[in-house]
């Protein structure tokens, strides 16, 4: 009987100690090689520079340099650490990996849940006034009783726009089922979901009107580059909230903020910006009803311990041969 192939597996994710050690601890135990890069980053959404190591790789588990893995016929599977994958998401990376049987998998399932749920909570946040009534807390202390009764509103009947319809997007639907709300989706594959209307492209000026939340998770490429602009925030309901849980580059910040302080926006969360950090002195900081975090909405306090596991499930199907059985698979 053959042995299995030893693996060689590369990674630049500096994950925190336990999680680092039920990596090595499963991979030597199954007899494969781990290759920690002396470029490790903490960061999700950093890729690190090019490290000569990783041509000698089977396996890339963070986030490698995409011309490296272009080039490097032996790396047969990219894991990535994050849900976005914009610097592989070109035709040059995915004719490289087509070429030699290679796959890209993300990590859009230890991602979603956070994300759904934080994007719930700034939906109940804002339509609640909860936003506005923390800032007085905090400054002048005013107790606008009818005003904040009057501004709040009810999830229960209100229409929402995804504006893409992934992992996060499929999740937050779980979780908005209890409120009984219209839900429109924007997907390029208009075959029909439960409880979802999915449209194409030439539909969503018809839809925007609608709808009284726009959630926007679309990832970063050439064809979402300032997708949300002024044509498309002039078609939105007034008084409409949009939110940013995507990518910055996908939003005209300039547009955004005329949106906003024209009041045709009823207000803003913005998680995902165009330069970040976002620098102190940037008008979003100070844009009338706009609200912001810093990229936390994929936040969670076992992160590394799920991105390891989700790594360690996919090997074993990955080692027996079983991709269809794998986890987040992009290409």
């Amino acid at each position: 009987m053959t042995s299995p192939r030893r693996l060689v597996i590369w990674t630049n994710a500096a994950l925190e100690p336990a999680a680092r050690a039920r990596l090595e601890t499963v991979i030597t135990a199954a007899g494969h090689r781990l290759v920690v890069s002396a470029q490790a980053t903490a960061s999700v959404l950093a890729a690190a520079a090019p490290d000569p190591a990783l041509a000698t790789a089977d396996i890339a588990f963070g986030q490698p340099d995409a011309a490296t893995c272009r080039a490097s016929a032996r790396l047969k599977w990219i894991a990535l650490t994050s849900a976005g994958y914009t610097r592989y998401d070109n035709e040059e990376t995915r004719e490289a990996l087509r070429a030699r049987g290679a796959i890209l998998t993300n990590a859009s399932s230890v991602f979603a849940e956070p994300c759904a749920q934080h994007a719930l909570a700034m939906m109940l946040g804002l339509s609640r006034a909860l936003p506005a009534s923390v800032v007085e807390q905090s400054t002048t202390r005013a107790w606008k009783h009818f005003e904040r009764r009057a501004e709040s509103r009810l999830l229960k009947g209100q229409t929402v726009l995804l504006l893409s319809y992934g992992a996060i997007a499929k999740r937050l639907v779980e979780l908005l089922a209890p409120f009984g709300m219209k839900i429109y989706a924007l997907r390029r594959r208009t075959y029909s979901e439960a409880g979802v209307h999915i449209i194409a492209e030439e539909k969503l000026s018809a839809v925007l009107p609608l709808a009284d939340h726009i959630i926007n998770m679309l990832p970063e490429n050439e064809a979402t580059h300032r997708y949300i602009n002024a044509r498309r925030l002039a078609l939105v309901k007034p008084g409409a909230f949009f939110y940013n849980i995507g990518r910055g580059p996908t939003v005209d910040e300039r547009a955004l903020i005329e949106a906003l302080e024209s009041g045709r926006l009823g207000g803003a969360y913005l998680d995902v910006f165009d330069t970040e950090p976002l620098p102190p002195g940037h008008p979003l900081w100070t844009t009338k009803n706009c609200w912001l975090t810093p990229h936390s909405a994929g936040g969670r306090s076992d992160q590394d311990a799920a991105l390891v596991s989700l790594f360690l499930a996919n090997l074993e199907n990955f080692v027996a041969g079983r991709l269809a059985e794998m986890s987040d698979v992009v290409t």
